[in-house]
């Protein structure tokens, strides 16, 4: 694995005698889109302020592309892109007007006519920010995070508000530049986005990292069983059930329905189809639900990823 481009250790915020950070340790690598995954006030955008040099941190060590945020922020912004919650800018301004002004803050820019085209904002170069849609909005954003050709691309919660076919247009966005290998720390509290995005996310609780790994690890440590069901045709209530060592077998009121908990699904998939067929019954239908980052997160906090 490459050297880490973010080390965060023992990080602290408070506000006062609110702790809203208390004590996280991540390290974000090159070429990967990494996650803090939580629920609002969780601590997830305090966090990425304090790496994007916006906000001081009360105590522990931080390293962004080698640079302090604390002591370098001018340094680390000119190598950054971000992207906030929420970018409002003049009303009056054209799109063209906001990407050349944004461009003039940096030291180096990228050809902003094929970043126009790349964000599929060349037909609105000329049109008012007050003119543009949510999503034509949110894609501004995403070019004005890019404008600077940014080693790091911080995007905090970028699909918020939208409706879901804008939704699906940014993650396209952020797909094509995750397989361009730039580095993405994003925060989402929408749980199939974090699926869908990242290589690797934490869960992050009221200022605690509470889990971290890749999702498919999160959910197979928190929990490891699948739920494989099965559906036939008649009852088959005089025939013996599968043994089932260590899984939890459930047998459905009309006898026409098995539900097994697994640890190891394909094996039991093939087991249960092979008793179907030894005692004579028709399959009728067949299905494999695996546990969720979702069920991780609620098994994890107890609470829904949208609190």
């Amino acid at each position: 694995m490459t050297e880490p481009v973010i080390v965060v250790q023992g990080l602290k915020k408070r506000y006062g005698d609110f702790e809203a950070v208390r004590g996280i340790d991540f390290e974000v690598y090159a070429g990967e889109v990494f996650g803090l995954l939580g629920p609002n006030g969780a601590g997830k955008t305090t966090t990425v302020e304090i790496l994007e040099g916006l906000r001081s941190r009360t105590e522990g060590k931080v390293s962004v592309l080698g640079f302090d945020p604390d002591q370098q922020a001018a340094q680390l912004k000119d190598r950054i892109g971000v992207s906030l919650q929420a970018t409002n800018l003049q009303e009056k301004i054209t799109v063209a007007e906001a990407i050349e002004l944004f461009a003039a803050f940096y030291n180096r820019r990228v050809d902003l006519d094929v970043l126009l085209k790349r964000l599929q904002l060349q037909e609105k170069r000329n049109s008012h920010y007050g003119q543009l849609s949510g999503g034509q909005k949110q894609r501004l954003a995403l070019a004005l995070a890019l404008v600077n050709d940014p080693q790091l691309l911080f995007l905090d919660e970028p699909t918020t508000g939208l409706d879901p076919q804008v939704r699906l247009e940014i993650h396209e966005l952020i797909e094509e530049l995750r397989e361009n290998k730039r580095t993405i720390l994003l925060t989402t509290h929408y749980i199939e986005e974090a699926e869908r995005l990242c290589d690797r996310v934490a869960i992050i609780d009221e200022g605690r990292i509470i889990a971290i790994g890749t999702p498919r690890e999160i959910q197979a440590r928190t929990l490891g069983q699948s739920i494989i069901e099965i559906r036939c045709t008649t009852p088959f209530s005089d025939i013996d059930l599968p043994s089932r060592e260590g899984d939890l077998l459930q047998v459905s009121s009309d006898r026409r329905g098995l539900s097994v908990k697994s640890g190891c699904p394909a094996k039991t998939i093939v087991e249960l189809v092979k008793w179907v067929d030894q005692n004579g019954l028709e399959l009728e239908d067949i299905h494999l639900k695996r546990p969720t980052l979702e069920d991780a997160f609620i098994e994890l906090t107890g609470k829904s990823l949208r609190e």
